[in-house]
């Protein structure tokens, strides 16, 4: 039974571009669910099939591929996961999730024209009864494990209306001056962030884990680096030094519609390129690595 939306405003506008997109439907109770790669939508058999799924934790999610629309892949939005580009029917990938989060995922040759997935793990805070993102609770993103040795991560800050964030680098975190304070916040495309030295903590910098920006190394407080990020997505981000000790970050960007694929007409060439058997497959491994030094999952540096 799907859980009616409109606009795919459940998802921060995730689903806007996608055809096949009416809403959650509910797989609770159920220890493995199957979802089709490669099903009729967005103008094509460009969609996966059902769009977004509720699930428990501990769900097994078996996505499937029918050998429609050319190559296809299932990529985590978060990075939590990433299943090799085939147009092999039958073939299946598999996730099992444990966590309570929401995640959203694409296949990256088809993501500019609405190809993209969800799936709503549990009833995570920021949630209705049936799963919806809720517009006023913001669901805390999926970071995977990025978090796990961050002691001064609590939750995603919100700093969306502001244009321009400010992240102090060298905080009191992390048993030290090891961290980035908010190390997680959430803004909107065209904010310009700017990360502060404290000069604390020795040698630091800022370092993209998709090496879209990287700083200087220096100690010096006061010290400043911007970016400017224009399109949605979410960015994680470490000191190179002090990564191990927890010293990690990330910048979640709401909002912003398109990618690289879609500003450049790539996806439609891509979707092209897909029927063309080994020619595609190139084609489309040609342009996610194109895409991947702008942007691991969207535009600028910013995305």
């Amino acid at each position: 039974m799907a859980a009616q939306a409109s606009g795919g405003s459940d998802f921060g506008g995730w689903f806007e571009n996608t055809s096949n997109y009416e809403g959650i439907i509910d797989k609770t109770g159920q220890e493995t669910v199957t979802i089709t790669v490669g099903a009729r939508g967005n103008n094509g058999n460009y969609a996966f099939n059902p769009a977004a799924v509720r699930v428990d934790p501990g769900t097994k999610i078996v996505w499937k591929w029918s050998g429609k629309g050319g190559v296809h892949n299932v990529v985590d939005e978060a990075g939590a996961f990433e299943s090799e580009m085939t147009d092999e029917a039958g073939h299946t990938f598999e996730q099992t999730v444990d966590q309570e989060g929401v995640s959203t995922y694409a296949c990256s040759p088809h993501e500019a024209m609405g190809m993209k997935g969800a799936l709503v793990v549990g009833t995570p805070t920021g949630t209705d009864e049936t799963g919806n993102a809720s517009a006023e609770r913001p669901v805390e993103p999926n970071y995977g494990d990025w978090f796990s040795n961050v002691g001064n991560y609590e939750k995603t800050v919100d700093k969306t209306g502001q244009q321009q964030v400010t992240i102090t680098v060298g905080s009191n975190g992390n048993n030290g001056n090891f961290a980035f304070d908010p190390p997680a916040v959430r803004i909107d495309p065209g904010t310009t962030v700017v990360w502060e030295w404290s000069g604390k903590g020795g040698v630091h910098n800022v370092a993209a884990e998709d090496g879209r920006f990287e700083s200087e190394m220096t100690d010096e407080a006061g010290h400043t680096f911007e970016q400017t990020i224009e399109s949605a997505g979410m960015h994680k981000y470490a000191c190179v030094p002090h990564k191990a000790m927890g010293m990690k970050g990330a910048l979640v960007v709401d909002g912003a519609q398109g990618s690289d694929a879609a500003s450049s007409g790539l996806g439609d060439m891509l979707a092209i390129g897909g029927g063309l058997g080994l020619v595609g497959v190139l084609f489309s491994m040609f342009a996610l690595g194109a895409r991947s030094n702008t942007r691991k999952h969207q535009k600028s540096t910013k995305q």
